[in-house]
């Protein structure tokens, strides 16, 4: 059988070409065998590719592109939270910078107003008077216009806490142990010992009761009145008060105080604080830690008992309220945090617990807490004269208005001994 291809007829009927079905054959097998192996050529060179890491080059990269994202999220979270920290510590320094900024500015706003207050009471002619708001209380303490009233460099200052009804016992002890008249101005100005008698006034001030101790002080020119209202459940108020009244005034090393029931050797108390003059913060005494009585009705009685623990627990360390002595920075301490102290039933109680979260130096001196005669007597015929005498039983001298001058005549230093006392 044969395959004709025409060229097309005509009039000559032109010649045909004819191919056979076994050319065609031929033909398919050559065409399919080329086509064979052109593809395995190429199968060849893409696996020797693949081998060579040429074609798997982007798959290799996917993991690699992970872990280069997780380790750049990991330093920018680094790099935050350091930025985060470096703003709020930079935040914080602005605030202290703001704070001191604030503190100066406060500084030289009550400076300015405490000059253009001095410079009008000069005008006027006036003179500061002592418990008003603008008194001085020392260049930090609260209500102080530095420059206002100049106050008078002393040893000590001894208050004796005393009551309305106390005035034979006051001149007991104006009859004892305490200077009276010209010999108590000299005591302050030679020596540099202050005494007076401390009271507040009355619930009606200006009444009968306060007229009585305004006539007693034209008289005798002893007392450091107070701006507060008397009462024995208001004894540690009584005592911030005169703690910061009595900086106010003077500018003492040391601050007393002692009850108006109590004798007192004036030159020996002068002697022992200035063996302590050296130290920055002292707080002397006798040392003693009482039971909490938490019963009702009871003497010293304390309605916060459960404070201090459970029944039958002790108060700490404090010294006796008979008489205590504190340095100046203790007194300006309470004086520039009255407001926040908190007062427990007992004054001497109120006073230990100021003092005790302070670096203040605790001293038992057990000379301030001697007995009446035969104690306070046998111990000075041994030449260890007592600093204070009184009666444990009676919490101060029993019998105060006979006695006192009994304690003095036998236990007494002798009048010379406050003038000769070293107490520089």
């Amino acid at each position: 059988m044969r395959l004709r291809l025409g060229g097309g007829g005509g009039a000559r009927g032109g010649g045909a070409n004819v191919v056979s079905w076994k050319g065609i054959l031929v033909l398919c097998l050559a065409s399919f065998g080329l086509g064979l192996v052109f593809t395995n050529r190429m199968w060849g060179i893409l696996e020797e590719e693949n081998k060579n890491g040429v074609g798997g080059q982007d798959c290799s990269q996917k993991p690699s592109m992970s872990n280069n994202n997780r380790d750049l999220a990991t330093t920018t979270r680094k790099i935050s939270q350091q930025e985060i920290l470096e703003q709020v510590s930079k935040t914080h320094q602005v605030i202290q910078t703001l704070d001191m900024t604030i503190s100066s500015l406060e500084m030289e706003l009550a400076t300015s107003r405490a000059q253009q207050q001095q410079n009008s009471m000069d005008m006027m002619g006036m003179t500061p008077v002592l418990g008003e708001e603008n008194a001085v209380l020392g260049s930090e303490l609260p209500g102080n216009t530095e420059g206002l009233l100049q106050r008078d460099k002393v040893f000590m200052v001894v208050g004796i806490n005393t009551a309305f009804s106390s005035r034979k016992r006051r001149d007991s002890v104006r009859e004892s142990w305490m200077p009276q008249g010209e010999k108590l101005k000299q005591l302050e100005q030679e020596k540099g010992i202050v005494v007076r008698f401390v009271i507040g006034h009355s619930a009606t001030e200006g009444g009968i009761l306060d007229r009585a101790i305004e006539a007693e002080n034209a008289q005798h020119s002893d007392f450091l009145r107070l701006d507060h209202v008397e009462g024995y459940l208001e004894l540690s108020t009584k005592t911030k008060n005169f703690f910061t009244t009595a900086i106010n005034k003077w500018d003492a090393d040391f601050y007393v105080k002692v009850d108006d029931d109590v004798h007192v050797n004036l030159g020996m108390l002068g002697t022992t604080l200035a063996k302590h003059s050296s130290k920055p913060r002292v707080y002397i005494g006798c040392m003693k830690s009482g039971p909490v009585l938490a019963q009702k009705g009871v003497k010293y009685h304390e309605p916060e008992h459960w404070k201090f623990g459970g029944e039958g627990n002790k108060y700490f360390r404090h010294a006796t309220g008979q008489i205590y002595a504190i340095s100046k920075d203790v007194a300006r301490y309470i004086a520039l945090n009255q407001a926040l102290l908190h007062s427990y039933a007992n004054e001497d109680v109120s006073l230990g617990s100021w003092i005790l979260g302070l670096d203040v130096d605790h001293i038992d001196d057990r000379r301030m807490c001697c007995g009446t005669p035969p104690d306070c007597e046998w111990k000075a015929q041994a030449g260890n004269v007592c600093i204070a005498s009184f009666d444990w039983t009676c919490s101060g001298i029993c019998k105060t208005v006979e006695r006192i001058k009994e304690v003095h005549q036998k236990c007494g230093e002798g009048d010379a001994a406050v003038w000769n006392a070293l107490l520089q």
